[in-house]
């Protein structure tokens, strides 16, 4: 789009689209990866986990 000279609004307009579509995906698998990945490690007795979920979800949020 930049290099077909598309107003700056536009391209701004689909990052966002993009950001946006990305953070979906992102929730989605979380859930998931919290419901199923995570559950079983924990009743495995790996409470490590839950370390590694906070770091995750803290480069998710930033």
């Amino acid at each position: 789009m930049i290099e077909k000279d598309t107003y700056c609004d536009d391209v701004l307009n689909q990052i966002a689209a993009v950001q946006s579509a990305l953070n979906s995906v992102g929730k989605l698998l979380l859930e998931h990866h919290m419901n199923s990945c995570v559950i079983e490690r924990i009743q495995e007795g790996d409470h490590e986990v839950i370390k590694e979920l906070m770091i995750t979800m803290n480069k998710l949020i930033k």
